[in-house]
This record gives C-alpha cells, structure tokens and sequence, in this order.
C-alpha cells in the first residue's frame, strides 16, 4: 500500500455560511437524493494530502495549512453530502475537519489507508434527510449535532458561534461571517422544552454548552497590555490597542474593531525605503469590515526612534507558563519590536521579513504604483508583498508567470506584471529602469515563469538598448525634422540673391501671420508645425519667400502697458477653507506618509467636505475677520496713495 494519497480540488467547509440553502432543493447535479443540510460552512478549494504522520490541506486560496497528526485523530467518518461524498474528522481535543469533493469510488482506498496507519474504522454514516424540525440536541467535543433518532439531521461547529441568547424556552444562536460566502447564515433559533427536574434550568443549561466552546468575541476581563495611539494605515487613522488572550481590540476615535487570533493568517515585518520607519502588516482571513469596506490588511507604521518600557497585566508564573519564554513581565525596546513580539507569541506565528533581495538603492524593496498609488514593492522568500494602497500579497505558488515591460509613458521605467494561476493580473508600473537587472536576477532565481525568457534576458544583459530603443526611434524622427528644414533653408536660400548669402532685406517669421504668435511668446514659430504634418503624408508645400518688411516702428508690449504691483499694497484675505488648510497641512501630512501634493490637496478636500456645519463655521469667522481687517487696511492703503500724489 501507498505511503501517502492526495486528492486534488477537495472542499474545505469554512465558518460563516450555509451551503446549500436550509430548506431548498440542490440542483440535480448533486444527486437524485435530496442533499443533507450541512450549516455555518462554506467550500474552499485546496489540496488534501494523507501521510502516515497525519493528514494536511492546504487552501489554495490563501494558502493557509491545516496539519492534523495521526496521533491526534479519534474518528474518520464517510457519508453522501452536496458535492459527492465527504470525508469528517474528528479529533482527540475535539475539534471537527470536514472535507468534500470526494468519488464514492474513493472509499475503498481511503478505509483501507485508515485502517493500515491510523488504525481508525472509516465508518459511513448517513444523515437524516426527512425534514423533521422536532429532534434531539448532542453535544461532543466542538460540535453540536441535531439527531433524529440516530441519524443527524446538522451539525453546528461550536467555535463557529460568536453569540448566544437566551429566552424563555428559547436559545438563538449567531454566527461569524465568511465574507466569499453567497448565502450566509445569521442565527439558529432553538425551542427547549420545559422539564420537571428541579434545580436545573433546561434553557440556561443549553447556553452553557454552546458558551464553553463558542468563539465569542468580548473581554472577559482586563487586557494583557495597550498600546496607545499607533499609528494605522489601514484602516487609516489613530488607535489604541488592547491585547486580550484570544483576540486584540483596535479601539479608535470612530470605529471599533475585535480581531480574534484565529482570523491572522501571517505577520510581516517591513523596512520602509527610508530605513526610519517600519511597517508591521497583519494579514486576516476573514478580513475586518466596517459597511461595505473590507480590511484583509492591517497596515502598522512605527518610527524607529520610538521606544517603550511594557508591563504586561499578569504575574510572572502566569507569563513563564503561558509563553514559555516567548514574553517576560517587564520589557522594553522599539515600539515596533514589542508590538511584533507580542502579537508573534499571541498569534502563534513566524514572522516574514524580507530575505536577502537587494535594490538599487541598497533597500530590501522596490518603489512603483499599482493603481494609480504609489507605494513600496517587498520581494520576499515565498511572495511579493505591496504595501500599502491596496495592500496585495501573492505567494510564488500562485503565480502563473511575470512579465517585464517597457513603460508607457517614458524610456526611464518599466512595468512589471504577474498573472496567478487563477487568471488575476497584477501591474506594478513607474519601476526605475536601474532596478530591472536586481528584479530579474531574482525572479530568475526563484524559478518564476518568465513570459518571453529570451526577450527578456536580452533586455537584462543590455537595459540600456531596452530603455534606448524608444529614445532611437525618437532621434530618427529628430533626423527627418532637421533634413526637411535643410530643405526648408535651401529653397529659402534659392530665393534669396543667388550667392547663397541672405541680402539685407530681413526674414522675419513672426510677422506675417502672427497676431496669434505675439500673444503667445515662446511659440512664435509654432504657425511651421502645420507643414509638418503634411510631410508625414509625403507631401511638400513650396517654402514661403521672405517678405521685404519696411522700417516700422516698434510695438509696445502689452505687459509694458500694465501697472506693476504695489509690494506695499495689503494682501487679500483667505477663505476660510485656505485658513484651515494651513493650520492643518503638516496633520495630514504626518497622518499620510509620502503623500504627494496633488494627493494631499484631493485629501483636504475631502476632509473639508465631510467636516460638520459647527467646525466650518468656526473658520468662516476667521475668513470674516481677515476681510474686515483687509478692508480696513486697504482704506488706510488708499488714502495714504491719495496724499502722496497731492504733494506731488
């Protein structure tokens, strides 16, 4: 028998959802029977991998693992459910893996594999599919199952569960969210019959089974520690956070966020281009939200400069046999290495840091824009990662192949572009050319399929014939410009005395039709760009004969004729949006990192927009007050003017 067998394109059932819809008939392609209702799950794509260490599934997705080891496993269980058959996991410790995607040609292999190396009967077992709502409620490990005699009808994983009510006779159920789920579950109601037991509350008695496994999200007592006004990127703005053992609580001046542990997928620990800053990125699946917007990032700026002495909110023996060693009570360094260090003994994960790629500039990233945005490209042992507006991380592993190509605006920068496997494509533009050899040499060191790999080792070996390819094509149109005006200046030449010397009858170009050119100073030629065009097409008009011009006298320049300004003359008033502006623009500047002008005007403005009617009228008060003191100085202004020219 095989060592190890892999299944490809198996489904992962993932909190959040109901899949099918409770009460609907599947579609036919799911089978002739109807299909049982399996709740709070949702199906992921990935790859199932059994060995005799363990089963492991990676999500092809998110590339999250799930490693279960043989020696935790305590029950495997077969049965008919929506995409074919499924297989359901039961572990040691409680906790329910339910797999789906499998052929019923599959269970042979799969029970002999189960007998030979873990030494587990893979029972089959089917679900009840009579629509009775009137059952029993089993409790067992992280499940909650509802039976009809001893069949189930659903299963409920517990962990699935972020709130629990109660009523008379009645419990209510609700669950977390999986944000790629089509239909999502929000609560389960269940009736509990009253009992003659005295002393035992039947109602109260089923909340607590579901609470002693239930994934609820509240402080159940002070936070380890608090980190005071870090600054956040996204989502933008202030907040303070608190550290609590199962989930970490992003308190701000507007919006609240509770992150449990469970939702990080990876930490990232970034040196910003101008080795002053750090960036620690938090991944999430599911991602936080607020309305319609979804965070998958949660993007740390710190200064390196900036320091803090920690004291965490627990004795030392509660601190040694809780971290082991990870945390102490006392700490004290760089904010962003208490922060990292935390959240990694928190969260129970490594974090990713930039390996040994080296820019240009000697910095471990790349500057580009992706969307319009500039920001920061981080090449890193297993991905790339974009920080920070939107944040994107791709793993190599999805990467179906890179592109290097030429900039469309300018011979000084290139794009680079990646497809994933799943057809999505990524343009990261504006990258200085001196970076294209440093990127290659890596992309080429990973084993990235490289699109056009000859085109594109040509280009690395000589960047310079790659960026002056289009800077050659723009001399030769220079040529043929300067050739036409050789012939230009031979016809002019032609009509002038026959000995190639011009007489002393001037050629002058701006003065023919040049009402419009005197406007215009610097483009008094540009009336020639018209010949131009016809000399695309192959065709040539006859040069214009110099026009004898008689001695006329000179116009005087409209700008002559202006008054020059009076540097003593008061200066007009701001508005009251100019008023603020001032006052606030090194605020937003430090609350946006980098912000261009043009970004930080299109940000005030906003701003300004959303600011309450009260606050405004604050600053139109100010404006007033600036007019009415112009006002006053521009009399003064006046009449001082008024005497100095009577005395003259």
């Amino acid at each position: 028998m095989a060592d190890t067998l892999e299944f490809n394109e198996i489904y992962q059932e993932v909190k959040g959802s109901m899949f099918p819809l409770l009460g609907c008939s599947p579609p036919r392609a799911w089978g002739e029977l109807p299909v049982p209702h399996t709740l709070t799950s949702h199906q992921n794509d990935g790859r199932l991998r059994l060995s005799r260490q363990g089963v492991i599934f990676k999500n092809s997705k998110t590339g999250k693992v799930d490693n279960i080891q043989a020696s935790e496993l305590a029950e495997g269980v077969w049965r008919r459910v929506a995409l074919g058959h499924g297989l359901k996991l039961l572990t040691k410790n409680g906790h329910v893996y339910k797999y789906d995607g499998f052929r019923e040609s599959e269970f042979d292999k799969l029970s002999d594999f189960f007998k030979a190396h873990y030494r587990l009967e893979l029972a089959e077992k089917d679900l009840c599919v009579k629509g009775w709502n009137w059952g029993t409620v089993r409790f067992g490990g992280q499940l909650l199952s509802f039976d009809i005699g001893e069949q189930p009808v659903f299963e409920i994983p517990l962990s699935n569960v972020s709130q629990c009510t109660t009523g008379k006779n009645e419990v209510t159920l609700e669950f977390h969210q999986n944000d790629d789920a089509e239909v999502s579950l929000m609560e389960v109601r269940f009736y509990v019959p009253p009992t003659q037991e005295d002393g035992v509350d039947p109602v109260e008695a089923f909340a607590q089974n579901v609470l002693s496994k239930a994934d609820v999200i509240q402080a159940t007592g002070d936070a380890i520690c608090i980190f005071r006004e870090l600054q956040c990127l996204t989502p933008r703005g202030r907040y303070d956070i608190r550290i609590y053992p199962t989930f970490l609580h992003l308190h701000g001046k507007t919006f609240d966020y509770k992150i449990p542990y469970t939702t990080v997928l990876r930490l990232f620990l970034l040196p910003h281009k101008d080795q002053r800053q750090m960036f620690f990125v938090i991944s999430l699946d599911p991602p936080i939200k607020q309305g319609q917007t979804r965070y998958h990032f949660l993007i740390l700026l710190f200064s390196k400069d900036e320091d803090i002495s920690l004291t965490l909110n627990m004795n030392e023996e509660e601190v040694e046999k809780r971290f082991e060693g990870r945390l102490t009570k006392n700490m004290s360094g760089s904010l962003y290495e208490m922060v990292s260090r935390v959240m990694k003994a928190l969260v129970n994960r490594k974090i990713t840091v930039p390996g040994n790629f080296q820019g240009h500039s000697g910095a471990q990233c790349i500057t580009c824009s992706y969307k319009a945005s500039s920001g920061l490209l981080y090449p890193l042992e297993r991905g790339f990662i974009y920080v920070h507006k939107p944040p994107v991380h791709i793993r190599f592993d999805e990467i179906s192949f890179v592109n290097f190509a030429r900039g469309t605006t300018t011979t000084r920068s290139f794009d680079f572009e990646i497809e994933t496997k799943q057809g999505t494509q990524y343009t990261f533009s504006s990258i200085e050319r001196e970076e294209y050899g440093k990127l290659f040499d890596f992309v080429n060191a990973k084993k990235l399929n490289i699109k056009n790999r000859g085109l594109k080792e040509g280009m690395k070996q000589s960047y310079d014939e790659y960026a002056d390819s289009d800077e050659d094509q723009h001399d030769a149109y220079l040529e043929r410009m300067k050739e036409e005006g050789k012939i230009r200046e031979e016809n002019a030449n032609d009509s002038s005395d026959g000995s190639g010397e011009e007489t002393d009858e001037s050629f002058n170009p701006g003065e023919e039709d040049d009402d419009v050119a005197e406007e215009f100073d610097s483009n008094a030629s540009a009336s020639s760009s018209s010949g131009d065009g016809d000399s695309d097409r192959g065709e040539k008009k006859p040069a214009k004969k110099a026009k004898i011009v008689k001695d006329r006298k000179p116009r005087k320049k409209q700008v002559e004729s202006k008054k020059g300004k009076d540097p003593n003359a008061p200066k007009r008033p701001m508005s009251a949006y100019m008023l603020w502006l001032n006052a606030n623009r090194e605020k937003i500047k430090s609350d946006h990192p980098g912000i261009s002008i043009t970004d930080l005007s299109k940000k005030a403005g906003e701003l300004w927009k959303a600011m309450s009617k009260e606050k405004k009228e604050e600053w139109d008060r100010k404006a007033e007050d600036a007019k009415r003191d112009y006002e006053k100085a521009m009399k003064e202004y006046s009449v001082g003017n008024k005497s100095e020219s009577s005395k003259m």
